[in-house]
C-alpha cells in the first residue's frame, strides 16, 4: 500500500510539472499543440506543424516576435507579451486605397502593452512606389518609439491586380517607396519578401535590411549569401494570447544586438 501511494504522488508531480512547462493558447490547447523543440528562450512559443529543419532552426535565438493582420482577431496583448515575444509587426495597409480594420486597435494595445511595434505595408503592382508610399503615410502615425515601416514585397493573388511587373520596373518602383517612407519616418523601410519574389526580381540589389520568410529551411539555405535582420519561420505557430495560426519571426541576433538595434532603428 505504501508503494502504491508513493508512484500515486509521483505520477501527480510529473502531471503537474508537464503542465506548467508550457502554456497553451486561450481556450485550451489542440491535440496537435507542440511546444517549439528548445532549447530556445521562448518554451511557451508552439507550433502546429512542427518539422525538422535543415541548416539550423530558429528556437535558439533569443528573440522572437510575431506579425498580425485582421485575422487574429481579439488578442491578449499581456498574455503575449508574457510568453516571451519580444516585438509585433503589424498589418496596416495595401495598394493605394485599403487599410486593415484593426490596425489602429492593435496599434493602441500592443504599445500599452509595452510590445516594441511596427506597421507593415503590402504593395500592390497596379499602384505606382510614390501611391504605395502616400497611402502608408497617411494611416500609420509617425511616433516616437515604433519599429521602422515594413514594405512587403511578394505576388499578389489578387483578381482585382493580378499584374506581374519586370523585375527593372519592381526594383525603380520599390526604391521610390523606400526613400518616400524613408524620409517621412526617418528610419529607412526594412523589405519582407518570399523566396520565388526575392530571386525573380534580384531583390538583393536593394539597399535595404531584410526580413526573410523561409518556412523549410533556415535562410542561409533559401537565401544563399544574403544578409537579413528577421527571419518568418513558421505561418502556424501558436502564441499565448491568440487563437489560431500566427506567423512568428526570429530577430538575428542576441538580447544585447536587440538592445542595440532598437536603439538605432527606432522612429524619433
Amino acid at each position: 500500500m505504501k508503494f502504491l501511494i508513493k508512484l500515486m504522488l509521483g505520477l501527480a508531480v510529473v502531471t503537474f510539472a508537464v503542465s506548467c512547462a508550457r502554456t497553451p493558447p486561450r481556450g485550451g490547447a489542440p491535440a496537435s499543440y507542440q511546444p517549439a523543440p528548445g532549447p530556445g528562450a521562448t518554451p511557451q512559443l508552439g507550433d502546429r506543424r512542427p518539422h525538422a529543419w535543415t541548416g539550423g532552426a530558429p528556437y535558439g535565438h533569443a528573440v522572437h516576435g510575431i506579425d498580425i493582420s485582421r485575422w487574429q482577431g481579439d488578442i491578449d496583448w499581456n498574455r503575449v507579451r508574457g510568453s516571451g515575444i519580444s516585438f509585433a509587426f503589424i498589418k496596416a495597409t495595401e495598394g493605394g486605397d485599403h487599410a486593415d480594420p484593426n490596425f489602429r486597435r492593435y496599434w493602441y494595445e500592443a504599445a500599452q502593452a509595452r510590445i516594441p511595434r511596427g506597421a507593415y505595408h503590402f504593395y500592390y503592382f497596379c499602384r505606382t512606389g510614390a501611391e504605395n508610399a502616400y497611402w502608408y503615410m497617411r494611416n500609420v502615425p509617425r511616433e516616437a518609439g515604433s519599429l521602422p515601416p515594413v514594405l512587403d514585397l511578394e505576388w499578389t493573388n489578387s483578381r482585382n491586380c493580378p499584374r506581374r511587373p519586370p523585375a527593372a520596373e519592381v526594383l525603380r518602383e520599390a526604391e521610390v517607396f523606400l526613400q518616400l517612407v524613408g524620409r517621412h519616418y526617418g528610419q529607412r523601410p526594412i523589405i519582407y519578401t518570399t523566396v520565388d519574389f526575392y530571386r525573380e526580381n534580384q531583390l538583393g540589389r536593394l539597399n535595404a535590411e531584410f526580413w526573410l520568410r523561409s518556412t523549410a529551411n533556415h535562410p542561409s539555405v533559401t537565401y544563399p549569401g544574403q544578409r537579413w535582420t528577421f527571419w518568418q519561420y513558421t505561418g502556424t505557430g501558436i502564441v499565448p494570447g491568440i487563437q489560431g495560426d500566427t506567423d512568428i519571426n526570429a530577430f538575428a541576433g542576441s538580447a544585447a544586438d536587440w538592445s542595440r538595434w532598437l536603439q538605432a532603428r527606432l522612429v524619433r
